[in-house]
C-alpha cells in the first residue's frame, strides 16, 4: 500500500503487554483448504519474549493468495509482526477461493476447527465481499444490478464479526477488516475492458469498501484501506504493477503492500512502536 491506511480502533489494551482490540466467530465447509505457520525468535539469551500472538485470516482468493505462487499476506503480517519484539507468531489461514460472506458466515457457524481457532485468536483478519458483487455476463457493466447485493454484503459482515466477537467473548482480540483496490479487474487488465466496465468497477467496487469501512467503524474494528494502498490517496495510480496475470489478484508486490499497511494499521490500533513494543 502507498502508506495510506484508515484505522477504526478497537479495543484498547492498557497492560505493558498489548493484547489486540476484541472480536467474535462461527464457521463452514473446507478447512482442509487452513494453512498455519509460525514464525518466531531464534533461541537467543537475553531478553524476555513477548507473549506469542495467533492470529487467523478469513476471507476470499486474496487472503488465501491465488494466482500468485508466493507467501499471502496473511502470512506476511505474521512475519512482520515476529520480528523485533522476539514474539512467536502463529498464522492459520483458513481464507478460501470463491468465499462470499455467506460462504463465511457458514464458516464460522458450522467448521469447528475455524470457529476454535478463531476462540483462542489475538487478531483476526477478514478481507471478504468481492465475490458477492462478481463481474458477470448478466449484469455486465450496469451497476444497478449489483447494487442490490450490497445491504447484503453490509448485513452479512456485520454478522461475521458479531460472531467472532461472540467467539472470543472475555479476551482482547483486534478485529481487522481489509477492502479492496477493485471488486473486479484492475489496473490495465480493467483498461483493456473499456471505459465503461473501469467506471462500473470503481462504482461497485466504492459501494463495497464504504460498506466495509462503515462496518469497521461501527463494530470498533481495525480498517485497512487497499484502495489508497494500491492506487494511492486520490486512486490515481496505475495498480498494475501490484497484480498477477489475471488482472484480478495480488502477485508477490501485491501481497507485500498489502502486508505493509495491514502491519501499520495494526500497530497503530495497538499502539505499538515500529519495534513491537507499546
Amino acid at each position: 500500500m502507498l502508506l495510506v491506511a484508515a484505522v477504526s480502533a478497537g479495543c484498547s489494551p492498557t497492560s505493558a503487554e498489548p493484547e489486540p482490540g476484541a472480536t467474535g466467530s462461527p464457521s463452514a465447509a473446507t478447512s482442509a483448504t487452513s494453512h498455519t505457520s509460525e514464525t518466531g525468535p531464534a533461541a537467543s539469551g537475553s531478553a524476555t519474549p513477548a507473549r506469542p500472538w495467533s492470529i487467523v485470516a478469513l476471507g476470499d482468493s486474496v487472503p488465501a493468495g491465488n494466482a500468485c505462487g508466493c507467501t499471502p499476506y496473511p502470512e506476511l503480517t505474521g512475519q512482520d509482526l515476529a520480528a523485533p519484539p522476539d514474539r512467536k507468531v502463529t498464522v492459520t489461514n483458513d481464507a478460501v477461493s470463491g468465499y462470499t460472506t455467506t460462504d463465511v458466515l457458514a464458516q464460522l457457524q458450522t467448521d469447528a476447527t475455524v470457529s476454535d481457532k478463531v476462540r483462542s485468536a489475538d487478531i483476526v483478519e477478514i478481507e471478504i465481499g468481492a465475490n458477492d458483487v462478481g463481474y458477470s455476463d448478466s449484469c455486465g457493466d450496469a451497476v444497478s444490478c449489483y447494487a442490490p447485493t450490497v445491504p447484503e454484503v453490509e448485513k452479512n459482515l456485520g454478522t461475521i464479526v458479531s460472531l467472532v466477537r461472540q467467539l472470543t467473548a472475555g479476551r482482547q482480540v483486534l478485529i481487522v477488516l481489509l477492502d479492496y483496490w477493485s471488486v473486479w479487474l484492475g489496473g490495465q487488465y480493467a483498461a483493456a475492458q473499456g471505459d465503461a466496465y473501469v467506471a462500473s468497477a470503481a462504482e461497485v467496487t466504492d459501494q463495497v469498501n464504504t460498506v466495509i469501512a462503515s462496518t469497521a467503524d461501527r463494530t470498533g474494528s481495525a480498517y485497512v484501506d487497499l484502495r489508497a494502498a494500491f492506487k494511492g490517496p486520490d486512486y490515481s495510480y496505475d495498480e498494475t504493477h501490484y497484480l498477477a496475470p489475471d488482472g484480478d489478484h495480488p502477485n508477490a508486490t501485491g501481497h507485500q503492500q498489502i502486508a505493509s499497511a495491514t502491519v501499520a494499521v495494526i500497530r497503530s490500533a495497538l499502539h505499538l512502536d515500529p519495534t513491537g513494543k507499546s
